[in-house]
């Protein structure tokens, strides 16, 4: 096995695969990536029995093989090697790097020890890949982070008629977002799924600039293909509870909000806030909103333009990293809030153009529920 290829093109290969890899294993082949030289092409693949990553790339072959390396060794090799082309081989048990007068060599890892990538499956949609990406990051920072309840660790992808639902809920907050998408083959009127937060987030921030993702569902995998990129991704059991009857804000007062001043707001006034102390919103008909936070003579207050209709006044209080984490999410310059008062949902939805540029279509609707604090400071 031989090959030569560029240096940075050689580090995203890697880094990308790279993705998949465990931090620990008990099983050492699983830390390994499978390089596979053939044709001109150069392929990459890494796999931790979850999560399968390929990515090809053109490479200058001059003997075929395969070759399976620790992964994060050659990742670290990668990015310390100089500009310019890389000349990769094989000598017997040891795999060579070699770029500009700097060489190193690997020890390999058996190729039949390395499990079989699983078959991706067939693709029946697709999905502009910016937009998926925006799409996936405004959802997942609402999932949760307790392992010991799964399901909620993960992002429900639902397709139905032209529309996809993304949506992730860690109890405390429900993000909800919408976009389109397209059929490519024959499928079921709805499909559902539940894909692991953080691994969706790796795959679909790495497809952004693919133009389109094609995606398949089949026997507890999902696949991603985007140009050279391929991911296969095992499913999460179970499902996120349903939000239909959580987001119904029948008798809401509403809040119109400038997006970007609410956010600089809340950040400075969290600045006097202890761990887990809330930060207090007090809308009035008169057209602002005073933002206060701390106690004592600790305290913070900043009074910011805002529109309520529905009642006179509104007073609700919001963990502050939640509350940055939703309004950061959206890309509109304003954000409608629906409130039901002290310790209730309170329903955030972007105002003033399409989520996500074109790739989202006139279904593009993106709303992040938030549980609001009982006690107010």
């Amino acid at each position: 096995m031989q090959f030569r290829i560029d240096r940075g093109v050689l580090a995203e290969a890697v880094g990308w695969a790279a993705r998949v890899l465990p931090t620990r294993t008990p099983v050492p082949v699983l830390g390994g990536l499978l390089l596979e030289a053939t044709d001109g092409r150069l392929s990459v693949s890494g796999f931790d029995l979850e999560t399968a990553a390929r990515i090809e790339t053109e490479a200058e072959t001059t003997a075929d093989g395969q070759v399976v390396v620790l992964g994060r060794r050659l990742l670290d090799i990668c990015r310390v090697l100089p500009d310019g082309p890389v000349s990769c081989g094989l000598e017997g048990t040891r795999f060579t790097v070699e770029a500009g007068g700097t060489s190193f060599g690997l020890s390999t890892l058996p190729r039949e020890d390395y499990p079989t990538l699983p078959a991706a499956p067939q693709p029946y949609a697709s999905v502009d890949a910016a937009a998926f990406a925006t799409a996936v990051g405004q959802v997942v920072l609402a999932a949760g982070r307790d392992d010991t309840l799964p399901a909620l660790t993960g992002v429900q992808l639902c397709l139905d008629g032209d529309t996809m639902t993304l949506a992730a809920s860690d109890r405390y907050r429900y993000a909800v977002r919408q976009l389109e998408w397209k059929r490519e083959a024959a499928a079921d009127d709805r499909v559902e799924a539940l894909l692991p937060a953080r691994r969706l987030f790796d795959v679909a921030r790495s497809l952004a600039r693919s133009g389109r993702v094609r995606i398949g569902l089949a026997g507890g995998l999902i696949g991603f293909d985007g140009g050279d990129i391929r991911a296969t991704v095992r499913l999460l059991e179970g499902r996120l509870p349903r939000y239909g009857s959580l987001f119904d804000m029948a008798g809401a007062a509403v809040a119109e909000v400038a997006c970007e001043a609410l956010t600089e707001a809340v950040r400075r006034v969290a600045v006097v806030a202890e761990a887990n102390s809330p930060v207090r919103l007090d809308f009035t008909s008169g057209g602002s909103v005073l933002l206060r936070a701390g106690y004592g003579d600790d305290v913070a207050a900043q009074r910011v333009p805002a529109a309520l209709s529905g009642a006179e006044e509104v007073n609700v209080a919001f963990n502050p990293g939640y509350l940055l984490d939703a309004l950061g999410s959206f890309e509109s310059p304003r954000v409608r809030m629906e409130l039901l008062g002290a310790g209730q949902r309170a329903l955030l939805t972007g105002l003033g153009r399409v989520e996500a540029g074109d790739g989202g279509g006139a279904h593009a609707v993106h709303q992040h529920l938030l549980i609001a604090v009982r006690q107010l400071v």
